[in-house]
């Protein structure tokens, strides 16, 4: 039986850069760099964000035109905090669009109702 999720991997333009916005954001624990010694393809970072492991890879993004993003559901009160943080470090934020019942409202890349964020662009 599956248990929940072991990891996620995202491949990235700039490691640094993507590193400094997870120990930000989420308050990230590092808890492994290859440094010029990759172990896999390419040079990682792995971080510990409350229990999820995640992976981080340098590379080639994916080509712009795609919907592939990570949402990312917060607390109603922290929601102009972390609008900030986001903001602050120069982070992309989406356009809203339009949702489907139940699933909130959005303005820009942060959903309302359910204070998610979402389609943030690590490059």
């Amino acid at each position: 039986m599956i248990r929940g999720v072991s990891h996620i991997t995202f491949i990235v333009h700039d490691l640094d850069k993507t590193a400094h916005f997870l120990k930000t954001i989420f308050d990230a624990e590092e808890i492994y760099d290859s440094g010029d010694r990759p172990f896999s393809l390419t040079k990682e970072k792995f971080f510990l964000i409350n229990g999820l492991w995640i992976a981080i890879m340098e590379g080639n993004p994916l080509p712009e035109k795609t919907y592939n993003h990570v949402a990312f559901a917060i607390d109603d009160h922290e929601f102009e905090q972390y609008k900030s943080k986001i903001s602050h470090l120069g982070v992309e934020m989406k356009t809203p669009r339009n949702r489907v019942n139940g699933e909130g409202r959005s303005h820009g890349n942060i959903r309302k109702q359910v204070r998610t964020l979402s389609a943030l662009k690590f490059r």
